[in-house]
């Protein structure tokens, strides 16, 4: 896949990872069309970026797709990338009475797995419209391996990896790649609560995306995702431990 000269859409691209994906995408002379849901960190953004567009638009919004989806057609019908990075992630234990799982599982089920599904059953007849085009899910470390303190979150994350996975297997005799971005924790505010300032650069995950499209790599192990998922391939039971014991760590200092 050319990594210059495209033009992108990614959800998701005000700050942390979107945002550093966005600043290099356009340095390799591309225009990326960027969506969110707070019109004033659009600008911000955009102030800081050349050759970008920015459209405010909520993903989980079936209304605000549907006019996103018409104005790609209209303004931007050489659509060759989706990036989907909108995330929504809940901090709490499943034993906690005055949690309501099910709500926060149906809040990130929808922004994290079902409006992937979505947008991209929308937009896909304008990527296959093209020579070579190609949509990138951004999933999580935890898709392999849940944690204790992002239970629901985790399952979300595990159903996209599987329709990644579902979705590369169907676009595979068509013009249409499917990537897979799987990041470790990452030192961005969206990771704050669970010690985020532990993690690594959102610009480490930006080149590896990068990287990975370049060579047609399409599921993009960053990081401590590489070594979990080995550790998982030989003992899920271990992985899972480690997994969890650093979170717990993580939770712990963030609260004392």
């Amino acid at each position: 896949m050319k990594t210059s000269q495209n033009t992108v859409l990614l959800i998701g691209g005000t700050a942390g990872i979107g945002l550093e994906i966005a600043k290099q995408l356009t340095a390799l002379d591309n225009h990326v069309i960027i969506t969110g849901r707070n019109q004033e960190r659009l600008d911000t953004a955009a102030a800081s970026l050349q050759n970008v567009t920015t459209i405010l638009s909520d993903v989980s919004k079936a209304g605000d797709v549907d006019q996103l989806v018409e104005r790609i057609k209209v303004d931007f019908p050489q659509l060759d990338i989706i990036i989907n990075n909108a995330g929504r992630a809940i901090l709490y234990n499943l034993a906690d009475q005055g949690q309501d799982a099910f709500a926060n599982a149906e809040d990130e089920m929808l922004t994290n797995y079902l409006s992937i599904i979505r947008i991209n059953q929308k937009l896909l007849p304008v990527l296959l419209a093209q020579e070579s085009s190609a949509i990138v899910n951004v999933s999580s470390i935890v898709a392999y391996v849940p944690g204790i303190t992002l239970p629901t979150y985790a399952a979300s994350k595990a159903a996209l990896h599987s329709y990644s996975t579902s979705l590369r297997l169907s676009l595979e005799e068509t013009s249409v790649k499917v990537f897979e971005l799987m990041p470790p924790l990452v030192d961005t505010e969206f990771s704050k609560e669970i010690g985020g300032h532990n993690g690594i650069k959102p610009s480490v995950v930006a080149d590896d995306l990068l990287a990975a499209l370049a060579n047609d790599e399409y599921e993009i192990r960053v990081g401590d995702t590489a070594k979990i998922y080995e550790l998982f391939r030989q003992s899920p039971v271990d992985a899972l431990n480690v997994m969890n014991a650093s979170r717990k760590a993580n939770i712990d200092s963030v609260q004392h």
